[in-house]
């Protein structure tokens, strides 16, 4: 069974879902936009994310992606996700395992175990 695909905005999301694509791409959004031809063929560009039931794409532009770090007190002034937001982020969606599913996440807790 294929997963439903759904196309939305960022502001749409629920703050759940804002913050789990904040831990996949902690190093803004605008790398990883993709395009495709929504059904006016019209060519969109969109921030792919996986969840187990759906696959989002959060339409967005480069200048949209770029806004919204710049405009988000949780992304330094680099645009990088800062530290203890991150933490926090990651202990309180611990639990979710379609994260480590997503291609760009990057998850440091697993780095202790391998010693």
């Amino acid at each position: 069974m294929s997963k439903a695909r759904v196309i939305t905005d960022f502001e749409k999301l629920s703050s759940d879902l804002q913050e789990q694509i904040k831990l996949v791409y902690p190093e803004g959004y605008s790398q990883h936009l993709i395009t495709f031809k929504n059904k006016d063929n019209q060519t969109v560009s969109a921030l792919r994310f996986e969840t187990d039931e759906k696959i989002y794409l959060v339409r967005m532009s480069v200048a949209t992606a770029l806004q919204l770090i710049e405009d988000d007190d949780d992304f330094d002034d680099e645009g990088f996700l800062k530290e203890e937001v991150k933490n926090q982020y990651e202990d309180e969606h611990a639990e979710v395992d379609y994260l480590s599913e997503n291609d760009n996440y990057d998850d440091d807790s697993d780095d202790d175990d391998e010693d």
